[in-house]
């Protein structure tokens, strides 16, 4: 079910990454943070009360004609066109300004739910000063304070309220959902383009109730697929793709979605930094993982050349180690015949289920041939293992001391699993547990 979303607006120096600040990385019972979510710090994963969300950050909207205020209102205005709720922040220290007034009518015209909150009251005399703000036209306005913390609780008790009724989307499980994501111009939508027109069978788009994505079914080699569309470039196409941080946004809705995830990587270009970023969001969300090379044809190739660039992509992804890697044109259809196999390899993976007794047969071999540490004169007892979940494909090992279990003998049991039962293309996830 996606995750509503939740965008913070208002003009300049009104305290909003304060606020966002405060709404995510506090650990009182408002925010759960999520690995590989706030590595930007410019939206994260939030929680309240029994909702999660994603909350955007956005840049102060300046109704200014230089070039870094106009970057800075299209970045907002992306913000707002994504969101589920506004948070309309105004600095109750200062009053209505012009700015003020002139981002309401923006708000205005998005048609959008939203909160209007007063932040900077920082104690109970200056509640008095808030009325005026009623006349911005959003109702009651919310009193808070960012730099102490309060008031955040009724005001989001108010944006929860405005979150749309969302029904558990129906998957067929016999169904591949696949999607791809990667840096700007990687060409995600020349594959997308590629992997359709050779067969020629787009069966519908149908746009969905609760997104606004519209997915493409597609049925090839006697499998039923659905392509998530992950760039959602229907709307301001080249302002997403050059606005980075909402290009990311909208692969991560895709990514909540997907049972594969195909991470492109342009080989023309080579590997950047941001590359690592994207594909750890795919990892940290426990989806099936495919490193896609596309523009191949770009590469004067040889067995040599292709063998130096899986290397090097090994070295600079080795969180990925289990991802495999394919290489092809989009453009040039080269190789575009191995994607497919690929992706119902990895599906298969990720829903494959390990019966109890041949589990336990790998972890005694395991055992055997490494005995478990020793720490602080204690030895770490495995006493046997089961298969909790798929989708990733999850393991409770049971010990006699979890806090023996070092991370490097973790990974280690996780090694055996793989060479065992394969999982070629999913993460897997391995917890130590104290047998009661």
């Amino acid at each position: 079910m996606r995750k509503s979303v939740v965008a913070i607006v208002g003009r300049p120096n009104v305290g909003k990454s304060t606020i966002f600040n405060r709404l995510v990385g506090e650990r009182i019972s408002i925010v759960e943070d999520v690995p590989g979510v706030t590595r930007d710090r410019v939206y994260a994963e939030a929680e309240w009360l029994t909702s999660r969300f994603n909350l955007i950050d956005t840049g102060g909207i300046d109704m200014g004609d230089e070039p870094l205020l106009v970057q800075m209102r299209q970045q907002a205005e992306i913000a707002i066109d994504e969101a589920d709720v506004i948070i309309f922040l105004v600095n109750g220290k200062e009053g209505i300004t012009a700015a003020d007034e002139e981002v309401a009518k923006l708000l205005f015209k998005s048609n959008k739910p939203v909160v209007l909150a007063v932040n900077k009251i920082d104690n109970p005399e200056m509640r008095e000063t808030i009325y005026e703000y009623y006349s911005l036209g959003f109702g009651d306005p919310y009193p808070i304070s960012g730099s102490h913390g309060l008031g955040l609780g009724d005001m989001l008790d108010q944006v929860v309220d405005y979150f749309p009724e969302r029904e558990h989307e129906e998957k067929d499980e016999d169904t591949i959902y696949f999607s791809l994501i990667g840096r700007p111009n990687v060409g995600k939508s020349s594959l997308v383009n590629s992997i359709l027109n050779e067969e020629r069978v787009i069966v519908s788009e149908m746009e969905g109730t609760t997104r606004d994505a519209i997915d493409t079914h597609l049925h090839k080699d006697n499998q039923d697929f659905v392509i998530i569309d992950t760039a959602g470039m229907r709307k301001r196409g080249k302002v997403y793709e050059t606005t980075e941080k909402y290009s990311v946004l909208r692969a991560l809705k895709a990514i909540e979605r997907s049972d594969v995830v195909l991470v492109l990587i342009d080989a023309e270009s080579g590997i950047r930094e941001q590359d690592k970023k994207i594909a750890g969001y795919a990892h940290d969300a426990g989806r099936a993982v495919i490193i896609v090379v596309n523009k191949w044809d770009t590469i004067q190739s040889s067995d040599k050349t292709m063998k130096e660039f899986e290397t090097n992509i090994r070295n600079h992804f080795q969180f990925l180690d289990y991802a495999p890697i394919v290489f092809l044109s989009a453009k040039t259809k080269k190789r575009l015949h191995t994607l497919v196999p690929a992706i119902k390899t990895a599906s298969e993976n990720h829903a494959k289920r390990v019966q109890t007794n041949v589990l336990n047969d790998v972890i005694m071999d395991a055992l055997a041939m490494n005995p478990t540490p020793t720490v602080k004169g204690k030895r770490l007892k495995v006493l046997y293992a089961t298969q909790v979940a798929v989708k990733p494909p999850s393991f409770v090992v049971f010990v006699n001391d979890p806090e023996l279990v070092h991370f490097s003998y973790q990974r280690f049991l996780e090694n055996r699993i793989r060479e065992a039962f394969g999982f070629v293309g999913t993460p897997l996830k391995i917890f130590a547990r104290r047998r009661q």
